[in-house]
């Protein structure tokens, strides 16, 4: 079985919290058998975040990669595309701008569009601003316009896990994509969903609904919190669902004016997603987020630390030192846990994953292999769930029966909750 190795040091009659004691690593059986139970059995009240990494990390049907680019590719497709007729402003708006990802440049390019009138920055003025605006908005819409790959997918692995238990709670997935690739997972299984719009032609936005839990079980909840295509505004600037993939309705609500975020669906599922975090005994677990978004991340940390009962699992691709703001929420809150592919910071400790030994049961090494990568020849071994479709299928597959009772922590807060 699997040594712990753990030092703990205590002054007569003093007891420490979690984070004040040493642990030399973490053991991925016992949280990920403990993640297994919990996903599997259906009760718990359990949402996904995803972000642009998810599809970042999927292949095409011809097996090249990325089906979607994640956010340093997506701004460089994009820039490049408008370039020819924009070179000033884009090389003005680096001079004067910290962070180059195209959300930024957006948010700025609006913000401008709606003060600067008839005055020129760089070379253009309000109504040029706007136009440019919108050439951003046709090109992130032409690239992440794909079809699921044909066959087994991440997506349809994630559903398969959704649609393969009776549910006490919904499933709800909060996204930032504007991709239509849950819908269309949703979709081919025939798997009823809800994304806060009613009606056919010109569907309407119902925040009364978005705010209750009124729908079955059955339905899942899918929140798209940057807008999605098949979004736009209609004549009196509400936001509709079209059905047209040529819509392309893309917010982010920090830069906005009041007026313009509470008209619009955005303010309405941020609310969702911090009164979501508010539930007793609920856990948010996210894959392919870098928690760069400042207003999600915000949102996350104000509920986390109004309810202690709930609890954000991040699934991390890169190494523990390169997801800074992730690490960041985690040594705040000792609610959030990071999985990293190197390391893990769970209930406030950082520390290295550790190779696990001898397998809790004897046909528990499929389930491990799922989760974990030995070390290859000159290699390193690693956490495999912060990549997109080990992280489906490991979702996918929890419902296969496996008895196996996880090893027991050395400090029992230092447990999956």
């Amino acid at each position: 079985m699997t040594q712990y190795v753990v030092e703990v040091s205590f002054s007569a009659g003093e007891r420490r919290k979690p984070s004040q004691l040493s642990i030399s690593f973490h053991n991925p059986d016992q949280y990920m058998a403990a993640l297994r139970t919990i996903i599997a059995q259906g009760r718990k009240r359990v949402g996904l975040l995803v972000g642009a990494g998810a599809p970042a990390g999927m292949a095409r049907d011809d097996g090249s990669r990325p089906l979607i680019p994640a956010v340093a590719g997506l701004t460089e497709i994009v820039l490049k595309a408008i370039d020819p007729v924009y070179k000033e402003q884009i090389a003005g708006l680096r001079a004067d701008l910290a962070e180059h990802d195209i959300e930024t440049f957006l948010s700025r390019i609006r913000s401008l569009s709606a003060v600067i009138g008839s005055t020129k920055v760089h070379g253009l003025d309000g109504a040029g601003y706007r136009v440019m605006a919108e050439a951003i908005c046709v090109e992130i819409g032409r690239i992440v316009q794909v079809r699921l790959p044909a066959g087994p997918t991440a997506y349809s692995e994630i559903v398969s896990w959704i649609t393969g238990a009776p549910r006490t709670n919904p499933v709800e997935i909060f996204t930032t994509n504007y991709d239509l690739l849950f819908e269309e997972a949703l979709e081919r299984a025939r798997a009823p969903y809800f994304d806060g719009f009613a009606g056919s032609r010109e569907a309407f936005f119902d925040p009364a609904s978005v705010s209750s839990d009124q729908l079955s079980a059955r339905w899942t909840r899918l929140w798209k919190i940057h807008g999605s295509l098949g979004w736009k505004a209609n004549s009196q600037g509400e936001v509709i669902r079209t059905g047209q993939a040529d819509a392309t309705h893309l917010i982010f609500p920090e830069h906005m004016k009041y007026d313009q975020t509470q008209k619009a669906p955005y303010a309405a599922l941020l609310d969702r997603l911090r009164g979501f975090l508010a539930i007793e005994d609920t856990l948010l677990i996210s894959i392919g987020f870098s928690y760069a978004d400042a207003h999600i991340s915000a949102r996350i940390d104000e509920a986390l630390a109004a309810n202690p009962a709930a609890s954000v699992f991040a699934f991390q691709f890169q190494n523990l030192e390169k997801e800074a703001r992730a690490v960041e929420l985690a040594s705040r809150r000792s609610n959030f846990s990071v999985y990293a592919r190197d390391k893990a910071v769970i209930s406030g400790v950082a520390a290295e994953w550790r190779a696990p030994g001898d397998l809790p049961t004897k046909d528990w090494g499929p389930i491990r292999n799922s989760y974990w990568s030995p070390a290859a020849e000159g290699g390193e071994f690693h956490f495999k769930l912060g990549a997109i479709e080990d992280f489906a299928r490991f979702f996918a597959n929890s419902q296969t029966p496996q008895a196996f009772d996880p090893p027991t922590p050395p400090i029992a807060a230092d447990a999956v909750a």
